[in-house]
């Protein structure tokens, strides 16, 4: 950093840090781009400030230039890669799945699909003690409920082999007919979420997100699910972008992107 850039004798550096931590949390993966009147607008920062300090941030390598707007810089991700290097995927997201329990108060899971079916490999569990059952390793079907639907949404392959067997009965609301299903997964692709209420369980309700991997594979459903008593549609809807935060920072951390953002857009 020039003399001219230092901070002033005045400047306190946390202070200045703090601002530059709002630039850089302004950006995500469904907003990867972003102008500097972007930028002023979700940090409240003056524009003479958000100027200067995204100026500064582009010489140092930590934002890139992308025309007249701006992304985070690769000397980020080059930062990042120790920081995930040589530890397990669910060590890297089990925090999240505290983080969006403790929000919502509800158990968070982590959905895999295995063959047919979808098993719990990752869980931090409400405190309520009403809760729902579910363990590491449970198997559920991947035609009812939230996260099986996100988990088809994504990979239509699987999708097929599941619309070419029978379509197992478990309540009132399970879908049952292979064209409701396809309505369903379409709604869900074209949402990025979705949330059902009593399909596997009377009286249990859930909404997934999808986390992606490096080449916009999908990785895993993430879920939050309780009694519909305490996760009625509307409180479900409230809790809608806390859950794509989530599946966004666990997409963040394994180093994904969603489908559709290419490689060279990041660079």
């Amino acid at each position: 950093m020039s003399k001219a850039e230092a901070p002033t004798k005045n400047q306190n550096p946390l202070l200045v840090l703090g601002k530059i931590s709002a630039i850089l949390d302004s950006f995500s993966l469904r907003q990867p781009v972003l102008t500097l009147s972007d930028i002023r607008e979700s940090t409240g920062m003056p524009t003479s400030t958000v100027q200067r300090l995204v100026a500064n941030l582009v010489g140092q390598g930590f934002l890139d230039r992308d025309g007249d707007a701006f992304r985070i810089g690769m000397k980020m991700a080059y930062w990042a890669a120790p920081a995930t290097r040589g530890k397990e995927i669910l060590d890297v997201i089990n925090p999240l799945l505290a983080d969006l329990r403790d929000t919502t108060g509800e158990t968070a899971c982590l959905f895999r699909a295995e063959q047919q079916y979808r098993v719990c490999v990752g869980m931090a569990e409400t405190r309520h003690a009403l809760r729902r059952e579910m363990h590491l390793g449970k198997l559920a079907p991947l035609h009812a409920g939230s996260a099986g639907r996100v988990l088809l949404a994504w990979n239509p392959d699987l999708l097929g082999t599941v619309l070419d067997a029978p379509l197992e009965h478990f309540t009132d609301a399970t879908i049952t007919s292979t064209e409701d299903l396809r309505d369903a997964i379409s709604r869900t692709r074209a949402d990025g979420f979705a949330i059902t209420t009593g399909e596997r369980e009377s009286g249990a309700s859930g909404l997934s997100a999808p986390v992606f991997d490096a080449a916009a594979g999908l990785v895993a459903a993430v879920t939050i699910s309780g009694p519909t008593m305490r996760m009625p549609r509307s409180v479900c809807e409230g809790w809608i972008e806390p859950l794509l935060e989530t599946a966004e920072r666990m997409t963040r951390l394994i180093g994904g992107r969603f489908p559709g953002e290419t490689v060279a857009s990041r660079s």
